[in-house]
């Protein structure tokens, strides 16, 4: 029996990609998070090289250094947590995998229950499970295995930008999310007493423990520092990520928004 054109499962649309990683203009204004300095591109100089071609150099070469945590958009896994290490590019699916992207406004502190530890602040902004669950129902059925939360922080947002609630991490590992993309510079507080409590909860790694083998969702990713372009749609979709062969606990990224088409 033929099958409806309008049964047919979507098509990921790859030439419309769209990348949320943030530019990162050495030379110009770009994310500083925990006190971090600014990241730096130089021209590499030995004797008889100069580096530069304005210089007089047969071509340009260029030292970089940057702390991916802190000065742009960046992928990690557990082992940010851990003593072993593991290189992202193991971890990271090289195929699109089926995403959803919604949108999430903070909410101040004292205008919900839930919590994380430490104990919110005056003047914390939260994530919370409530607000995902509102929005996740008007999507239509789907079981995505990445989740993009967009919540409109600004990438250079300094002070104490908003963060997850206890409760919405674990709703979203109970959803069987294994990779995150946010506009944050990170899940927790910027300032949390190093207890680092949902990147915990995401990986699965119990309070206090530093064995990857530890770690249940070793397999997973979390995305900080996105940027997501005001004409992007909350709605299913697809997730790329790409990502340098670097070890590291973190390392620079472009993950990919790839929308759905029915063909």
């Amino acid at each position: 029996m033929p099958v409806a054109v309008a049964d047919r499962p979507p098509e990921v649309d790859f030439s419309a990609a769209t990348s949320l990683a943030l530019t990162l203009d050495f030379d110009g204004d770009h994310p500083r998070h925990f006190g971090a300095p600014a990241a730096q591109s130089r021209a590499f100089r030995t004797e008889g090289f100069e580096g530069e071609v304005e210089r007089g150099a047969s071509c340009n070469c260029r030292s970089i250094t940057l702390i991916p945590h802190c000065n742009g958009t960046h992928t990690e896994s557990a082992s940010h947590l851990t003593v072993q290490q593991r290189p992202l590019h193991e971890i990271a699916p090289l195929a699109p995998l089926p995403a959803l992207l919604l949108s999430l406004l903070p909410r101040p502190m004292d205008s919900t229950d839930e919590d994380t530890d430490p104990a919110p602040q005056p003047g914390d902004q939260l994530l919370t499970r409530g607000d995902l669950l509102a929005a996740w129902q008007r999507q239509p059925p789907g079981q995505p295995r990445a989740l993009m939360l967009r919540t409109g922080t600004p990438a250079g947002s300094s002070g104490n930008p908003p963060y997850f609630s206890r409760q919405l991490m674990a709703e979203i590992v109970a959803r069987g999310i294994e990779h995150l993309v946010v506009d944050l510079p990170s899940v927790d507080r910027s300032h949390d007493e190093g207890r680092l409590t949902t990147h915990r909860l995401f990986f699965g790694l119990p309070t206090g423990e530093t064995d990857l083998a530890a770690a249940t969702r070793a397999h997973c990713t979390i995305t900080e520092l996105a940027c997501f372009p005001p004409h992007l749609v909350d709605g299913p979709c697809a997730l790329q990520l790409q990502l340098p062969a670097f070890t590291g606990d973190a390392v620079p990224s472009r993950p990919l928004h790839l929308p759905l088409v029915r063909r």
